[in-house]
């Protein structure tokens, strides 16, 4: 009894301990914005990028800057996979953001795209309106429309230093939307033709 005390009360200083370095160091960041935030520049950077994958995806996965939360699998579930003309020549990486979220990533080796999908647990649509509200991606990219249809928004961009590259980010119109699919679905493509 006396040594399940001092377990205790060593788990209860632990905790102060790291509770307050963490009060001190800021406001912890949104997990969920964070993943979205990384998965978008590894678009951006696969896309305009290739040498920053070609042969290692070192500078791919350091423009993610996510450490050990992005890791690269051999494939996944179908709700998760771009539509069908980009599926050709994939890899995929995971970006997990919780004990039971992530993000989805899928590139293509041989199509100028990217996509994202995201979902779990928790409610995505607070940080994806934030991510797309966020100065940085109004900095990055100009938002030139929205479309509303079954209970999803979805916004769509033109990367402002490359005109050609275009980004639509769906997400649920409100908080509290269904969590049985995936929450946030992005889309970056490269236009070839103009």
């Amino acid at each position: 009894m006396d040594r399940l005390s001092r377990l205790l009360l060593a788990s209860t200083m632990l905790l102060a301990i790291s509770g307050s370095a963490s009060a001190q160091d800021g406001p912890v960041a949104d997990p969920l914005r964070s993943g979205l935030e990384g998965a978008l520049r590894g678009c951006e950077i696969w896309v305009l990028d290739p040498s920053s994958w070609l042969n290692d995806p070192a500078r791919f996965l350091a423009a993610i800057d996510l450490g050990g939360a992005v890791f690269e699998t051999e494939s996944l579930p179908e709700p998760l996979l771009p539509p069908e003309p980009f599926r050709r020549a994939n890899r995929y990486w995971r970006i997990n953001v919780g004990p039971n979220e992530g993000y989805a990533l899928v590139v293509s080796r041989d199509i100028p795209m990217c996509h994202i999908t995201g979902g779990g647990g928790v409610d995505f649509q607070p940080a994806a309106e934030a991510v797309a509200a966020s100065p940085d991606v109004s900095d990055r990219w100009e938002r030139i429309g929205e479309e509303r249809q079954g209970g999803m928004v979805s916004t769509f961009f033109r990367l402002r230093k490359e005109p050609k590259l275009a980004l639509v980010l769906s997400r649920a119109d409100e908080p509290g939307a269904r969590r049985d699919r995936p929450q946030v679905i992005v889309t970056v493509t490269y236009d070839l033709g103009r």
